[in-house]
């Protein structure tokens, strides 16, 4: 047998010299218009990111100012409890039995006959009755008061203690004194009340 038969050659899918022909879908207007655009998406996207970061920036200052809220109001209780600390201690202070004691420290005496001064002529003269009836030098009409019992007494004493630690503190901080220097004051005599030193 002969082989003299032919073989078929496929053929190029392009010619040599032929440019490629391209082809493209194009879509209408109306679907040109549908279609979101880049921008747009990247403007939604950003905005969002934005509005989130805005919403935590204003969630941390709340937090912060409520933070401050309560450290204030903590300071005002506490302030509160001091100031009705202090009120107490006033009260108890300036009441009659205190005034009593510290006037009986010092000294003091109530008159069993009371005097009146006039102002206008000056003329002084004695109350009708007697401010003291019962003769008791007036501590007989007083209540005790249990919270004065650990307070100290004003007195001559202490009032003459905390004067001369004064002086102490103050030489001891100032120079040495010279030789030619006035003299301390002298002492308060026991029962009497100091009278201001002047130079």
């Amino acid at each position: 047998m002969s082989t003299n038969l032919a073989y078929a050659q496929p053929e190029p899918l392009q010619r040599p010299g032929q440019r490629p022909s391209h082809i493209e879908i194009v879509t209408t207007k109306a679907q040109r218009k549908a279609r979101p655009r880049v921008l747009y998406a990247v403007v939604t996207v950003a905005s969002m990111f934005v509005i989130l970061a805005a919403q935590l920036l204003l969630s941390i200052v709340v937090t912060q100012g409520a933070y401050q809220i309560d450290s204030l109001q903590y300071e005002q209780k506490v302030l509160n409890r001091t100031e009705q600390s202090l009120l107490e201690s006033l009260s108890l202070q300036s009441s009659s039995q205190n005034l009593a004691a510290q006037a009986a420290g010092f000294g003091m005496i109530p008159n069993a006959t009371p005097y009146s001064l006039n102002v206008s002529d000056g003329s002084v003269f004695r109350l009708p009755g007697s401010a003291d009836p019962t003769g008791c030098g007036g501590t007989c009409g007083l209540v005790g008061n249990t919270l004065l019992t650990g307070m100290p007494l004003a007195s001559v004493e202490a009032a003459a203690a905390a004067k001369a630690a004064k002086a102490a503190a103050a030489t001891a901080s100032s120079k040495p004194a010279a030789a030619g220097s006035p003299a301390a004051a002298p002492e308060a005599a026991n029962n009497a009340i100091p009278a201001p030193v002047t130079r």
